[in-house]
């Protein structure tokens, strides 16, 4: 038997024996839905503001770029918080704390509304980013301990929900509201959604016993600050490297130093530390480590795809806001359809065999969405990312479930902090990425084509010549029709650039997809039902 799978030393039995014989006393599926409306609220808000930037730039009077900070704000204070939630939640009482953070989260969600100034809305933002990074790792926690090992993976399919479908309808939604409203509506939708998490979640949501008796591990002073120096750092970086040129800014390049300086310090002291503020034991349980290393990849490919489909929509094929975002939603009812599917396979099939078959499905849905072309309609764009959304509901609930098969439970509070952290802070990443790498490949794909626009090739001349006597027919003059000609040619090059790009993106992600595939038989061959004897 490992070390994971050995209750905590020390412990005494008749704490165990609570601990297998306390039940909530409201029903369980009740805290789970709970608790995942406000896990919901929070996600969707990582998403629903993207698409409003442009709009939040030209009523704060303030330049595209600035605007961004409206979204690097938050995902700076989120990215810190995930990490540290386990012991604030400790800190305060986690029923106590959860509340918290949604009560503050509706709060700053008000108050990012009625924002004057784009400062007033990054300080809010700041400020709601910072509650809301308390809620994620809270409600996996609340939902461990609230379920027995053998229903977990159909209460995580409740909660796949919130983690899978709140990005992808985050901006249709917010494309929406902000085309037929106002980009102010984004924030008041949170107001009475947060309101009626508050009642519930104050109703309904207990702690354990284990809970109410667990002692403060104090305040790590030199924990927190590398922590919040190496994430901050590197959630700046990543999201603002490709507005500035990456590293050829001397800002870029100070944080990704600062980035590398906090993490790697935060690491080796929180590995000798006597009450660290992240107990990064946890990574001994390899269950746990295969998992976090599996949803770092789904989260890095999740956010990524969720971006490129409707930049891709709205900057070449001309979509608006809010068809750019419709074609994002039919995925998200196809996961919900198909996670109860996925629940009745984990009980027949190992569950690393339908993590593997998630990935490589992915990995498919990949290699087919690389057939863009200029002219693709809705429908396909549509199956096409729909089939690659499908394949998540093979991914998270069973790595989920996996992850903290073995995990004690003492350990449940940084755990999950540290899981909710690893796929927001690679789903940052990915969409960095992303996008960086779609310009760089426009501009190489571009200088290999313009090496054909040379009245030399025949094909280039055939297609000028094309121009010249449509535009000819049309009207126009003939001294200007070759000039015309020329640059609808040159405009017809660079949308190819463009479409090329964006398939390569494709291609890098269906690599990384099966990649991660030998990845998924590190973890235990058991079904998630059934949990190794002498977990808990």
């Amino acid at each position: 038997m490992s070390d994971a799978q050995t209750p905590a030393k020390g412990t005494p039995a008749p704490a165990q024996d609570a601990r297998a014989e306390w039940k909530p006393a409201y029903n369980p599926w009740l805290i789970a839905v709970s608790v995942t409306l406000a896990a919901f609220m929070e996600i969707l808000d990582t998403t629903i503001v993207n698409v409003a930037l442009p709009h939040i730039a030209g009523s704060l009077s303030a330049s595209a770029d600035e605007a961004t900070w409206a979204l690097t704000s938050y995902l700076v204070a989120n990215g810190i918080v995930l990490t540290i939630s386990g012991w604030l939640g400790d800190l305060l009482g986690r029923k106590r704390y959860f509340l918290i953070c949604i009560g503050m989260f509706t709060v700053c969600s008000f108050f990012c509304g009625i924002a004057g100034s784009l400062s007033q809305l990054i300080v809010f933002r700041l400020a709601q980013g910072f509650f809301g990074g308390g809620m994620q790792p809270n409600q996996q926690a609340i939902i461990l301990d609230t379920f027995p090992p053998a229903k977990r993976a159909a209460a995580f399919g409740v909660t796949a929900i919130a983690t899978i479908v709140a990005p992808v309808l985050g901006p249709t939604l917010g494309g929406y509201i902000t085309d037929e409203a106002s980009w102010r509506w984004i924030f008041f939708i949170n107001v009475p959604v947060g309101a009626i998490a508050v009642f519930l979640c104050s109703v309904v949501v207990q702690d354990p016993p284990w809970e109410k008796n667990k002692k403060s591990r104090g305040i790590d002073f030199i924990g927190l600050s590398l922590i919040t120096l190496g994430l901050g750092c590197l959630e700046v970086m990543m999201d603002r490297g490709e507005d500035a040129g990456w590293f050829e800014s001397n800002f870029i390049r100070s944080m990704a130093v600062l980035a590398v300086l906090g993490i790697t310090g935060a690491i080796i002291w929180l590995s000798v530390a006597r009450k660290p503020i992240v107990h990064l034991t946890v990574f001994r349980d390899r269950n746990f480590a295969a998992g976090c290393a599996m949803i770092s990849a789904m989260g890095g490919i999740l956010y990524a795809s969720a971006v490129i489909i409707p930049q891709f929509a709205q900057q070449v094929i001309g979509y608006t806001a809010t068809w750019a975002g419709l074609i994002l939603s039919p995925g998200g009812i196809a996961v919900i359809f198909l996670i109860p599917i996925v629940g009745q396979m984990m009980k027949r099939m190992q569950t690393r065999y339908i993590i593997a078959l998630g990935f490589t499905l992915m990995g498919f849905a990949f290699v087919y969405s690389r057939k863009l072309t200029p002219d693709i309609d809705f429908n396909t764009l549509m199956w096409m990312r729909m089939s690659q959304t499908a394949a998540l509901a093979f991914m998270f609930v069973p790595i989920t479930t996996v992850t903290f098969l073995t995990l004690p439970r003492e350990l449940t509070g940084d755990g999950t902090a540290l899981f909710a952290m690893f796929r927001n802070v690679f789903g940052s990443i990915g969409i960095s990425l992303a996008t960086s790498q779609v310009t760089q490949r426009t501009q190489v794909h571009q200088t290999y084509l313009s090496q054909w626009m040379t009245p030399l090739n025949s094909n280039y001349a055939a297609l000028v010549a094309s121009y010249e006597r449509t535009l000819l027919s049309l009207g126009r003059a003939a001294g200007a029709v070759h000039d015309m000609a020329v640059s609808r040619v040159y405009q017809t090059f660079r949308s190819q650039a463009v479409i090329m790009a964006y398939s390569d993106i494709f291609l890098y992600c269906a690599v990384a997809s099966f990649l991660i595939v030998p990845l998924c038989f590190l973890v235990s061959p058991k079904k998630a039902a059934t949990p190794a004897a002498g977990v808990h």
